[in-house]
This record gives structure tokens, sequence and C-alpha cells, in this order.
């Protein structure tokens, strides 16, 4: 698909269109399209492109650890506050 995304389709019923542009949103949030565009906003050296995916990676791992630590039936971490 060349990197080309599915389009993303919403059934507007019973005349709603209010509903109907809640749950377009909120598709748009869960895929990450609104965090797309503002960083389409402004041009993004590579460096900061590398310490953001960096960070982003991080993030990804630490709640794949999460998830991972709480369906083996693990108590939750405790989270501490930073100074």
């Amino acid at each position: 698909m060349n990197g080309e995304r599915p389009l993303v389709q919403i059934f507007v019923r019973d005349n709603n269109v209010d509903q109907a542009l809640k749950a377009l949103k909120k598709k748009m949030q869960r895929e990450g399209s609104f965090r797309e565009m503002k960083r389409h906003v402004h041009y993004e050296k590579p460096s900061e492109k590398r310490a953001r995916q960096q960070a982003e990676a991080v993030r990804r791992a630490r709640k794949l650890a999460r998830k991972r630590i709480q369906r083996e039936g693990g108590a939750a971490p405790v989270r501490t506050a930073k100074a």
C-alpha cells in the first residue's frame, strides 16, 4: 500500500451530525492523526526527530512492561514524586 493509510469512514445516523463528528474526532485521536498534523506544521530537525522517536520508543516499552506486569498478576508499580 506504499505507506498509505485507509480512509476513515463515519456514518451519520438519524441526521445526528454531532454524534458523527464526535466519533470522527475519537477515531482520529486514536490513530494519532492530530499529533501527526501538529508535527507537520513546523520543520523538525533530524536531531529533534531522532530524540522524539527515541522518547516515543521508551514510552512504548514502559507501557508494554506495565501491561505485562499487570497481566502476570504483579502489583502495580509505586510512583515516586520527582523533585
